[in-house]
């Protein structure tokens, strides 16, 4: 079983930046495909960003593209969100997960972290 563990988060201004780190235990996840999802209060778990195995055409929600960039270094078994230009509205828990195939939907990944809060003021 692996154990992913998210770092990074924190208290910013709009405009800022921030890199996320989702540091996996246990089992290797250097052959999954990693995701990055939010969650607000009383919303669905939103997906942000995935990257295959091979760190191949990362896939991003069309409200990060440009400005959040999904790497991962699989030496470290670690998977970073490079988040830039942030926003009010990127204020959530951010989660990582590792799943088999590279995917939008969060019931396609099959371990997750604890999440990690990102607060964005205007």
């Amino acid at each position: 079983q692996a154990q992913l563990v998210e770092s990074g988060g924190g208290s910013v201004q709009a405009g800022d930046s921030l890199r996320l780190s989702c540091a996996a235990s246990g089992r290797t996840v250097s052959r999954y495909a990693m995701g990055w999802f939010r969650q607000t209060p009383g919303k669905e778990r939103e997906f942000v960003a995935s990257i295959g195995w091979n760190a191949a055409n990362p896939v991003y929600a069309e409200s990060v593209k440009g400005r959040f960039a999904i790497t991962r270094d699989t030496t470290k078994d670690t998977t970073y969100l490079v988040m830039m230009r942030l926003k009010p509205e990127d204020t959530a828990v951010y989660y990582c997960s590792a799943g088999v195939v590279v995917s939008t939907k969060a019931y396609d990944y099959d371990h997750w972290g604890q999440g990690t809060q990102v607060t964005v003021s205007s």
